[in-house]
Parts: C-alpha cells; structure tokens; sequence
C-alpha cells in the first residue's frame, strides 16, 4: 500500500510496452497508484493518459526492482528482452528479480503468458492442463519461466496471476505481427501478407482486451488460489484469412490485394540476422491451428472482456 495515501500501488515492468501499459490504464482507472521503472531520463518519458510515478532503474537490476516495489501491493511483469532475442541471457534473470521483489514486499505479480510453451504437436486446442512440451529455444525459455512462478508460489506462497494469449494487437501495438506484417503500413497499406497457412487457425489477444481481464481478476485476487494460470481465447481466427478479411472491411477496401507472407526473406537472411532467425524458429504458430480453452477464466468472471472483431481491427489501425 502507499504510505502517503493508503492507495494501492502497482510497479510495472515494461510500462512503454504494449500490455505493461495496457495492464496499467487498466489498473489506474480501478484508483491504483502506477509507478514505472525505467532507464529512460525525464525528456524521453512518454506522457500518458493517467499519473505515473517514474522510478529510474533497470529491471535487469535486481536492486532496482526490489527498491522500486517496497509498498507495491502489484508487480506487472510486462518486461520482455529487447530485439526479440537473449531471452535466456536476459528473461530468466529478470523474472527472478521480480519474484524476490514481490516475495519482499508481500506483492502479487501479474505476468502475461503466451503460447510459446506449445509445439506443432499440441493439440489443436489447449487447455491449462494441456502438456507443456516447446521445441523452441524461446518457449523452453518460457516453459522456464512459468515454471518459476509455480515454484515460487508453492515454495515461498507468492501469489501469481497469469494469463496465457494469442499474437498481440490494437491501438499503438506496433511491434507485432499484426502490425509489423499483416497490416503493415496501418491505413495507408496498399496490400496485405496472409501470415497462416489457409486452414491453419491462429489466436490474437486485442490488448485493451487481454488488460482488463488482467483487471477483473486483480478485483478478485483475494479468492484466487496463490498461483493462477488461466487461458485468453481473445480473438481465434479459425481459416486463416479472417483477419486479413476483417482489416479489408475496417478500410473500406473489400479488394485490397492479400499476399502470402515471404517466409522465404527470413529464411535468406538468417544466417546473417538473429531477428530473423527467432521470428523463423516460430513460424510453426502459423502452420498449425491452435485455440485457447478459456473455459475456466469464464467460470471466473462470467465472460471474457471481448471487443468486436471489426472494432477491434478498426482500433488497432488507428
């Protein structure tokens, strides 16, 4: 709790990120106090729609994270190591400083999971309790870090909520596939790239969404148990080509030009690029189909928070 004004505090790890922030917005409108580690100096601070309290530090730092939580009654961890690479170097020792953080200061840690710690051979729709069995250096990382959580939380009765979610998008998402490919160039594109293979589904999480999930469950943390992982179905695009259709009704272009994504670039470049080579090691994601069961998360809250698809892709276009 914040010993000025007796107001719970939430420390977040990746504010300037796309689900640290969303999580955030979420939180501050519920009257939490949002404090932010960060690297950045005052002038590059970005201005938000809601007060924050800056805190220099760096989440690599375990210092940093343990000084910057003292009175936090939150941690969201929505840090993520930069350039899509180091995950081992970079992403299990950051997780371990936010678990001694929260361990000191009685916190709980909020963590967005994804879908890495599946494979081709998962089945085509998981659960909670679907076997966890990566074959990516990225999702043994993940696997790892989940893991951790489950420790902590059994050892040393830190409480965790974790929800696992699809490919990310919506309003200032740049960084994703959505983004980056499938829409590249937002309202301006003058072509789309069909990322899956047809036929093969794929899962997306419209951010605002995913957040106020995040929320909800931080409203009834008291009755959850001291870990919980639950599953984000978010937005499941069953063909392949329901998005790509989706952003051609948003813009109004019903024959705006779909073209199939050139994997073959990545491939080229890889032995030169590390970010090509980790974007390819998760290609498997868009050549096989693979649901979230969120049954056990609507047990909880009733319905999963759940924008439109066509407002959704609207929102995230800009």
């Amino acid at each position: 709790m914040s010993q000025a004004t007796n107001t719970p505090t939430a420390l977040v790890l990746g504010l300037t990120g796309a689900i640290g922030g969303a999580i955030a917005k979420a939180l501050a409108r519920r009257g939490f106090v949002i404090r932010a580690l960060t690297r950045r100096p005052p002038g590059q601070r970005p201005l938000l729609d809601f007060p924050v309290e800056w805190r220099e530090g760096d989440a690599r730092d375990a210092a940093s994270v343990l000084a910057a939580a003292e009175g936090a009654s939150l941690i969201i961890h929505g840090v993520n190591p930069p350039g899509y690479a180091r995950w081992r170097e970079e992403a299990l020792p950051m997780l371990a400083n936010t678990i001694a953080a929260a361990k000191a200061a009685g916190a709980t840690i909020v963590f967005p999971g994804n879908v890495y710690v599946y494979s081709s051979a998962s089945p085509a729709r998981v659960s909670e309790t679907s076997p966890r069995q990566p074959t990516t250096r990225k999702g043994q990382v993940r696997l790892e870090m989940e893991e951790m959580l489950e420790q902590a939380a059994r050892d040393h009765g830190v409480r965790v909520i974790a929800v696992r979610a699809g490919d990310f998008f919506g309003p200032g998402v740049g960084n994703s596939w959505f983004a980056q490919a499938l829409a590249k160039g937002g309202r301006a594109a003058t072509s789309l790239q069909r990322l899956a293979r047809p036929g093969a589904g794929h899962a997306w999480a419209f951010v605002p969404d995913l957040a106020e999930t995040f929320a909800r469950l931080v409203d009834i943390r008291a009755e959850l148990p001291n870990y919980t992982m639950l599953n984000f179905a978010g937005h499941y695009d069953a063909t392949g080509h329901d998005m790509t259709e989706a952003v051609r009704r948003a813009l109004g272009r019903p024959d705006l030009p779909v073209k199939p994504f050139p994997w073959i670039v990545l491939w080229l470049a890889a032995p030169f690029v590390r970010f090509m080579r980790e974007a390819i090691e998760m290609r498997w994601l868009w050549t096989k189909s693979l649901a979230l069961d969120n049954s056990p998360l609507v047990g909880l809250l009733g319905a999963e928070p759940h924008t439109p698809l066509d407002d959704a892709v609207g929102a995230a276009l800009g």
